[in-house]
């Protein structure tokens, strides 16, 4: 049956009055945008960063519903064929047009092996354009979410990228190097000024972007400053230096209510400890000639020495919410009954050691950045000390992010901690990236302890074109519930993100994490 869904249009209430003086937003966070290649890395601050300059087709407005943005309406012409009408007018920084072979460009390159973004493009079979203006995605058979992978898609211009030679995204696994990793030139709100990596980038206001009359911020300078550490933050904020922090330290989170504006809100993202349970020898143990992640006994008992409360209390300062599964409440799957941790239990963990031989002899080597996660680090050292108690001798091994994520993407690791958003609100962009086996496109694109069980696997294979709900979300829950027995993973807490800036910012809090900068006012 044909089923139309044409967009309305954006709404004209405004969400904070505009100013109509020019602004400079200086903000930081504890680490740098690792690259500005719209495709290459498929991480929170990087994709925030990326689409100031890069729009998507459609994108999230303040309730997080989908609305136009390059496309200003769709239609399904069937099951499997979506067809989209573009923004007449629009233009990339560069003066040039933005056209159907644009889109179909953008498209085609997300899914290519060295992006990280193939999660957004799953379940695409084809992109053509169909006249300048008029492009059709063809879908491996219904994609009851295909609106919901869009909004983090970033539109490159096709011309510039074959121009400067970076008609594939930046390998950032490899380390590659590329001109689409430093320099940027999209349709966006801001257009990328200068670059210096580690220290500073700073954005200008795009005056022609298409958006620009029901732009409802004052910002027209983005200035970004990576600090790394937490005491350097609080100071710069208190002292003016800037106007934003988006991962204030919780130790410091007391005196900044009293002095500056801090609002808080509950993340999409859940932070969880993967396990390398399929190699038949661990990278980094004593244990030489088998793996003992691959038994269950010993994954269980991992958990079960983990006492999130303290956690909570002591190290994240009750900024989160401890979980059993692998998605956040606001997520489409998630269920109360889900979230439920297995307890924690120390003398149970020591009889499953000592049940699968492991009693006092377990050495292995826990990798953790150290500028990503609230408390990131301090997390890992305390699950450190908590498998101690148990006999379990972990290493710590933290880095900054920009080692740690090429580290874990080539699978050089046992066990790591690791953090998971979903942008797409339904629970089959976390099934498929981080459970499902190991396979083509994005089936098991983050899946970096390699968890393989054939039955869920044809459970997401199911989930991905189910269009009846009841069946679809009982289908989610029941590959979660797998997982969970089988201890594929060890899920940790939710974060609750508090956003710190100065009396004068107005800025609205979402639960991606990323600050949407065409919506924030100074005074």
């Amino acid at each position: 049956m044909r089923r139309t869904l044409i967009a309305a249009a954006v709404s004209a209430a405004m969400l904070f009055p505009v100013l109509g003086v020019a602004k400079t937003f200086k903000w930081a966070s504890q680490g740098d945008i690792l690259t500005l290649d719209p495709h290459s890395q498929n991480e929170g601050l990087n994709i925030a960063a990326n689409l100031w300059v890069y729009d998507p087709l459609v994108r999230y407005n303040e309730k997080f519903e989908v609305s136009p943005a390059l496309a200003t309406s769709w239609e399904q012409i069937n099951p499997s064929l979506w067809r989209f009408k573009l923004r007449e007018g629009v233009k990339f920084h560069d003066g040039t047009p933005f056209t159907a072979d644009d889109v179909v460009f953008s498209i085609k390159r997300a899914m290519a092996p060295s992006s990280q973004f193939k999660s957004y493009t799953a379940g695409i079979k084809d992109v053509k354009a169909i006249d300048p203006l008029t492009v059709e995605i063809a879908t491996d058979g219904p994609n009851p979410v295909l609106l919901r992978q869009l909004p983090v898609l970033g539109m490159m211009s096709k011309a510039w990228s074959e121009k400067n030679g970076t008609t594939s995204p930046q390998d950032f696994n490899k380390k590659e190097e590329s001109y689409s990793a430093r320099n940027a030139m999209g349709t966006g709100p801001y257009k990328l000024k200068s670059r210096e990596v580690d220290i500073k980038t700073v954005y200008e206001e795009n005056t022609d972007w298409w958006g620009k009359p029901t732009k409802t911020g004052n910002v027209t300078e983005i200035i970004y400053t990576p600090i790394k550490q937490n005491a350097t933050r609080t100071a710069a904020l208190l002292s003016g230096e800037v106007d934003f922090v988006l991962d204030p330290a919780a130790q410091d989170l007391d005196r900044l209510r009293q002095q500056v504006k801090v609002i808080d809100g509950n993340e999409y993202r859940t932070i969880y400890l993967g396990l390398d349970v399929k190699s038949p020898e661990l990278k980094y143990s004593n244990i030489k000639g088998k793996n003992p992640l691959a038994d269950v006994r010993v994954r269980e008992a991992l958990y079960r020495a983990i006492d999130i409360e303290a956690i909570k209390k002591s190290v994240m300062r009750g900024l989160s919410l401890p979980t059993g599964t692998m998605i956040a409440p606001q997520v489409n799957g998630y269920t109360k009954e889900l979230g439920q941790r297995v307890p924690y239990d120390l003398e149970k963990a020591k009889a499953l050691l000592k049940e699968a031989g492991y009693d006092n002899n377990f050495e292995v080597t826990l990798d953790c950045p150290n500028n990503r996660y609230i408390n990131d680090e301090a997390i890992c050292q305390a699950i450190v000390s908590m498998w101690a108690k148990v006999g379990v001798k972990a290493k710590l091994n933290a880095m900054p992010r920009a080692t740690f994520f090429p580290k874990v993407g080539n699978n050089d690791t046992s066990i790591y901690l690791f953090g998971w958003g979903v942008p797409t609100y339904d629970a089959y962009y976390s099934l498929e990236a981080l459970i499902h086996s190991k396979g083509e496109g994005a089936n098991g694109s983050f899946n970096y302890g390699n968890y393989s069980n054939p039955k869920v696997d044809k459970l997401i294979d199911t989930i991905k074109t189910e269009t009846d709900d009841a069946k679809r979300t009982a289908m989610i829950h029941e590959a979660l519930a797998i997982f969970a027995k089988d201890f594929g993973a060890i899920p940790l807490h939710d974060q609750i993100i508090p956003w710190a800036m100065k009396k004068n910012v107005t800025a609205l809090h979402r639960a991606d994490n990323r600050p949407v900068v065409e919506w924030i006012t100074i005074d």
